[in-house]
C-alpha cells in the first residue's frame, strides 16, 4: 500500500498534517506495511497491490489518492472586522455532508450540519446570529463571522464527508483588541504611561530612558492592562515620548514633565 500526503500554499499557514488511515510510521518518517513489507524509497512512487481486502483504501476518483486529511490554522482578527474561515478544497459534487463544530470559551459547542442530497441544514447549540454561512450552503460550505467580537475567540473546524473520506479543516480564532491609551504626568518629574484592556498585552517604551516600573493587570475577559510608570532625574528633560507597540497598531504620546524637585518612591 502506498501513502503519501500533499501540502496546498496558505499565506497564513501554521501546520498541516496530513494523515492516511491504516498506516504507521517509523521514527525515520518511512512507512511500515503490514507483515514486515518496506516500500521503495521516498518520492519513487511504485502502486502496490494491497494484501487482503481489509488493506483496501478508498480513493478519490480524480485524484487517485486517500482523500483523508486534516489541516489546523492558526489566525488573529481583530475586534469588529468581519472574517471569513474556509472549509477543505473538496469538490462540491464530492461532498456528502458538511458540518461545522464551533468551540467558544465557557459556551457548549455549537453544530451546524448540511446534508446535500436533501438539503437539509439542523444546528445544536448555536445561538449567536453573527456567525453564518458565508453564502447559502449549495453555494459555499465556509462560514463568515460579520463581525468579529472577544467572545468569538476560540475553535472552528469544518468536516466535509465524501465517498472516499473525509477532510477536516480547523481554524485556531485569536481575537485582538486594541488598548485605550492614556498618557499623564505625575508628581516630582514623574510620567504615567496606560494601555487599558489590550489582547494581547501591549508594549511601552520611553523616551528618553528614564527609571520605570511597569505593571500587568489581567481581566477576567482575557485582555490585560499595562502601566508604566517613569521618572527622570536629570534636570534638562522637560518631555518625554511614551511609545505603546500592539498588534493592533502603535501609538506615540507625549507630556511635559513638572519641575518640583522632590524625589518620590513610586
Amino acid at each position: 500500500m502506498n501513502a503519501f500526503g500533499k501540502t496546498s500554499a496558505l499565506g497564513f499557514l501554521i501546520s498541516i498534517t496530513i494523515l492516511v488511515p491504516d498506516s504507521s510510521c517509523s521514527s525515520k518518517g518511512k512507512v511500515q506495511e503490514p507483515g514486515g513489507y518496506q516500500p521503495p524509497e521516498p518520492w519513487d512512487y511504485q502502486v502496490q497491490e494491497p494484501l487482503d481486502d481489509q488493506l483496501q483504501v478508498p480513493l478519490d476518483d480524480q485524484l487517485q489518492e486517500p482523500l483523508f486529511s486534516y489541516v489546523n490554522i492558526t489566525i488573529s482578527v481583530q475586534m469588529g472586522t468581519k472574517t471569513l474561515l474556509l472549509c477543505p478544497p473538496v469538490p462540491p459534487t464530492k461532498a456528502v455532508v458538511i458540518t461545522w463544530v464551533i468551540t467558544l470559551r465557557g459556551q457548549p459547542p455549537c453544530k451546524i450540519s448540511y446534508r446535500v442530497e436533501t438539503k437539509e441544514t439542523s444546528e445544536t447549540n448555536c445561538t449567536d446570529r453573527r456567525i453564518t454561512w458565508a453564502s447559502t450552503p449549495d453555494q459555499s460550505p465556509d462560514l463568515q463571522i460579520n463581525a468579529v467580537a472577544l467572545n468569538h475567540d476560540g475553535h472552528y473546524s469544518c468536516e466535509i464527508e465524501t465517498p472516499g473520506g473525509n477532510s477536516y479543516e480547523r481554524w485556531d480564532l485569536q481575537v485582538l483588541v486594541p488598548p485605550a491609551v492614556t498618557l499623564f504626568p505625575g508628581e516630582n518629574r514623574t510620567a504615567v504611561c496606560e494601555a487599558t484592556a489590550g489582547k494581547p498585552p501591549a508594549q511601552i517604551s520611553w523616551t528618553p530612558e528614564g527609571y520605570c516600573k511597569t505593571k500587568n493587570e489581567s481581566h477576567s475577559n482575557g485582555t490585560v492592562t499595562v502601566r508604566s510608570t517613569c521618572q527622570w532625574d536629570h534636570k534638562k528633560v522637560h518631555a518625554v515620548l511614551c511609545s505603546v507597540t500592539h498588534s493592533t497598531g502603535n501609538k506615540i504620546l507625549s507630556i511635559q514633565l513638572n519641575q518640583e524637585n522632590e524625589n518620590p518612591d513610586f
